[in-house]
C-alpha cells in the first residue's frame, strides 16, 4: 500500500484522451459515451486548449423541463451542441498531484474523472477506475 502513496497523476491517467468540441452534438457525444465506455470526456476548442468538461450527466441535464415544451424533444435536443451542457472550467489535476490527492478530490466532489492539465495544456484525464486499479497494483 505504501506504493500507491508514491503515486501522481501521471502515473496511472489516460493519456492523449479522446475530446469533442464545443460544437459536437450531443448525439455524437452520446455515441462516444456508450462505444467507449467514458463517463466525461474532455472538451477542446480549435486550437486543442481545454475549455470545458462534459459527462453523461450533463447530457441528462439537457432534458430537464423547460417552459418551452411539455415533453423533451429527444432528436432535436440530441443536436445541441456540448458546450450548452458542459462545466466550463472544470477542475482539473497537474501530472504531478499526488494520487492520494485525486483520490480525496474526487470522492469529495462526487466526480467520476477529471482532466489533468499542465500549465494549461490537456495532457490526460484520471478516472475513478483508473485509481483502483493504482490502489490494486500498490497491494499486489
Amino acid at each position: 500500500m505504501y506504493e500507491f502513496v508514491q503515486y501522481t497523476s501521471a502515473d496511472v491517467m489516460t493519456r492523449q484522451p479522446v475530446t469533442v468540441t464545443p460544437e459536437t452534438p450531443l448525439a455524437d457525444a452520446q455515441a462516444l459515451f456508450e462505444k467507449r465506455g467514458f463517463n466525461g470526456m474532455p472538451v477542446v476548442n480549435e486550437q486543442g486548449a481545454l475549455v470545458g468538461f462534459v459527462t453523461k450527466m450533463d447530457v441528462l441535464r439537457a432534458f430537464t423541463l423547460r417552459p418551452e415544451y411539455m415533453v423533451p424533444p429527444y432528436s432535436e435536443i440530441m443536436r445541441d451542441p456540448v458546450e450548452r451542457v458542459m462545466t466550463r472550467e472544470p477542475v482539473c489535476v497537474p501530472p504531478d498531484y499526488p494520487l492520494t490527492r485525486v483520490l480525496q478530490r474526487l470522492v469529495e466532489m462526487g466526480v467520476k474523472s477529471m482532466p489533468v492539465t499542465d500549465n494549461g495544456s490537456l495532457v490526460g484525464v484520471i478516472a475513478r477506475e483508473d485509481l483502483l486499479d493504482a490502489l490494486r497494483r500498490a497491494t499486489e
